[in-house]
């Protein structure tokens, strides 16, 4: 968005919106408890020094400001208007702030209409938008909760905050309320430099406001908090900008289950799109993906501190509790979260500091006598810190009150140790509630992360290894592309929108150098005969019945038939129930099933994917999904991330399948839905035998997308 033609002041509408010079509040009032009372304490509870314009004529002055009947007798330009006004009359006074030449406008209202519009009449969210798309304005809402520009002490809402909110490095859009007004009360001291309620994001998203965030210095850190993304270019733009920037992103991706997507449509009218899509979308792009909103605020706390991982490895922790210290083992090795092997030097250099009797290890409980525990402490932190396999440090006691002086105990050593290192440190407390908020702040004040909570904190631990693999990770090699005439044919064909045969599907896939079966097509039995001669006894028959996707479903699949009586048998049965069209192809060896395919979102279009193959695509509900095209190493680690991994590497004295050649047929794949997978519905590889051989495709089903 940019200024309107003509205007002298060349900010963008929505640095006009969050960085706003003067304001006018529409529906600014004297009443207590009101909204119009609380917007405008707001803006001078946030210490905002522009030009601020009552609007009610009810009023002639409100909190010892000049208030005007309306928006048009405002004397200066306004470049916010906040509208404190409800759902049957906001069209109007957008209106109105608009042809009095506002640039941006905030607005609580649900936009929730009593009664249908009038016949022909859009509804009210699509009147309101296209007011103010049609004026280029950037608007937060509706039905949220505005946001607050803690760089330019402009707090744009009509609900309570804190007279005291920490300025630091994060960027925070939620599409909640209540999580944006609970992150903004925190009493952790995480540090904001915007907070942004966007509510239905009728017109500026959340990637307008990532791009805003990218574009300010003091960014260090997005934070999100989504239900649903209404423009997938933008916001993938938006994640590229900000995986360029080395600005990690955090999401809140609220939406997963079946139930809860049904929610987010009812809440913000929106589709909610498969949880795969956004799971795919977050690993393409480096994304951060939390679960809960504890584990953000570790995530954010952490993510904070400039410091991150440079070296390889896994983290180093000291406990004062041997208890603690096989609880914080156990916890994370339920997480996945590894510990460094630090080496024999090191070792000797702790055990030198510790005291008699006690283990040096990693993790390390370093409380012995408790007498001169701050040098151990210190001393053992100093070895594991220049430990090359040591990637990051944690100090894990519980935070409960110390007391003074804070010169001595925890808070001293925790200042010691992060003042002369480098590497990411911080403070773990194993019980939220009981940490000393106070004295919690005298080290948060020092820049020393302090995580709230033994899972939390190690996942959020596990983030920061995670990000550090990712930024680390050689851009992807793009999988070899087909010849023109190739792609241009297999374009032509599924522009017809005809019904491919599965002859045709595995046609397709081998074309794209997917490894699949040899098939024939019969319409006789002698036709059958001579197909399994060509391809190679024992064969497998299947139904080639028009509108029969899944074959094994109605009987159509016939398995391992090693000689002509076998098959003439077999093929009697199918021609007498599903007509006399089959396809015959070689018996594949045994080996593990895995299933390959391309499904469609709505949101973000192709999507390659991996799962547990045969009937157990169905009963684990184990894939993964990935944004084609992807290479061989990015496959690769799609089928590591499986739940059938381990049957890759041989069960009971079967050998191990070649993994390689699965990931190849995966890149392959991704080669599909980069060239076809906008005239595709869905591509259906299910089962691809693997063996320790390579591996092939005895079974696809093409669907070509509906006009």
């Amino acid at each position: 968005m940019t200024a309107a033609s003509g205007d002298p002041d060349e900010r963008t509408a929505i640095e006009r919106m969050l960085e706003a010079r003067s304001v006018a509040v529409v529906g600014a009032s004297v009443k207590e408890g009101s909204l119009g009372q609380q917007m405008m304490l707001e803006l001078l509870r946030g210490g905002f020094d522009g030009a601020i314009y009552p609007v009610n004529p009810g009023y002639n002055d409100v909190l010892g400001y000049r208030c005007y009947p309306s928006i048009a007798d405002v004397p200066g330009s306004v470049d916010l208007a906040i509208l404190g006004v409800a759902n049957h009359r906001i069209e109007q006074a957008l209106g109105d702030a608009v042809a009095a030449g506002a640039r941006s406008a905030v607005t609580f209202s649900s936009l929730y209409e009593a009664e249908p519009p009038r016949p022909g009449l859009p509804p009210l969210t699509e009147r309101v938008a296209t007011i103010a798309r049609d004026a280029g304005i950037a608007m937060c809402g509706g039905n949220g909760m505005g946001f607050l520009s803690l760089d330019a002490g402009l707090r744009a809402t009509g609900f309570a905050t804190p007279d005291h909110i920490r300025r630091g490095p994060v960027a925070l859009v939620s599409h909640s309320g209540s999580a944006f007004a609970a992150l903004a009360f925190n009493d952790r001291g995480i540090g904001f430099n915007v907070i942004v309620s966007s509510g239905q994001e009728l017109v500026t998203d959340v990637a307008d406001y990532m791009s805003y965030a990218l574009a300010r210095s003091s960014t260090r850190v997005i934070a999100l908090l989504i239900e649903t993304i209404r423009r997938p270019v933008a916001f993938r733009a938006a994640l590229a900008s900000a995986a360029d920037a080395d600005v990690p992103v955090i999401a809140l991706k609220v939406g997963r289950t079946e139930r809860s997507k049904s929610m987010v449509t009812a809440h913000s009218g929106a589709l909610a799109g498969e949880d795969g899509a956004y799971e795919a979308l977050f690993e393409a792009y480096g994304v951060v993906r939390v679960a809960t909103l504890d584990e953000m605020a570790d995530v954010m706390e952490l993510f904070s501190s400039p410091r991150r991982v440079t070296t390889g490895g896994g983290i180093a922790s000291i406990h004062d509790s041997g208890g603690e210290r096989v609880l914080f083992v156990d916890v994370a090795a339920d997480l996945g979260v590894p510990f460094g092997q630090i080496s024999e030097a090191t070792t000797a250099r702790i055990q030198e500091a510790l005291d008699p009797g006690l283990e040096a290890a990693n993790p390390l409980d370093a409380w012995g006598t408790g007498i001169d525990a701050d040098r151990i402490f210190i001393e053992c932190f100093h070895a594991l810190h220049d430990d090359p396999d040591v990637a990051a440090l944690a100090f894990v006691v519980d935070m409960t009150r110390q007391g003074e002086p804070f010169d001595a105990g925890y808070l001293h050593v925790a200042r010691d140790v992060f003042n002369s290192t480098t590497k990411p440190f911080c403070i773990l407390s194993n019980l939220a509630s009981a940490v000393a908020n106070d004295e919690a702040a005298l080290v948060r004040d020092d820049g020393i992360p302090l995580l709230e909570g033994t899972a939390s904190g190690l996942t959020a631990l596990r983030h920061l290894l995670a990000y550090r693999t990712g930024r680390e990770r050689s851009p992807a090699i793009a999988p070899e592309p087909v010849a023109d005439d190739v792609r241009d044919r297999w374009r032509a064909r599924l522009a017809t929108g005809a019904e491919f045969s599965e002859l045709e599907a595995l046609a397709l896939l081998a074309d794209y150098g997917v490894p699949a079966a040899d098939a024939r097509a019969a319409a006789s039995v002698d036709g059958a005969v001579a197909a399994a001669d060509e391809v190679g006894w024992p064969v497998a028959m299947k139904t080639m019945a028009a509108g029969v996707q899944h074959k094994s479903d109605v009987g159509g699949v016939v398995l391992d038939l090693s000689n002509v009586d076998a098959l003439r048998t077999a093929y009697e049965d199918i021609a007498s129930r599903l007509g006399p069209h089959v396809v015959v192809t070689p018996m594949a060896p045994p080996g593990v099933e895995v299933a390959l395919g391309i499904v469609r979102d709505p949101q973000f279009g192709a999507l390659v994917l991996v799962a547990a193959g045969g009937v157990l695509v169905e009963v684990l509900h184990d894939r993964r999904l990935a944004l084609p095209p992807v290479d061989a190493r990015g496959a690769r680690a799609l089928i590591d991330r499986l739940r059938i991994r381990p049957l890759f590497d041989g069960v009971r004295g079967a050998p191990a399948v070649d993994i390689d050649a699965i990931a190849r047929a995966v890149s392959r794949l991704s080669v599909v839905a980069s060239d076809l997978g906008d005239q595709l519905d869905a591509v259906d590889v299910n089962p691809l035998i693997a063996t320790s051989g390579g591996c092939v495709a005895v079974d696809a089903l093409v669907i070509p997308r509906r006009p």
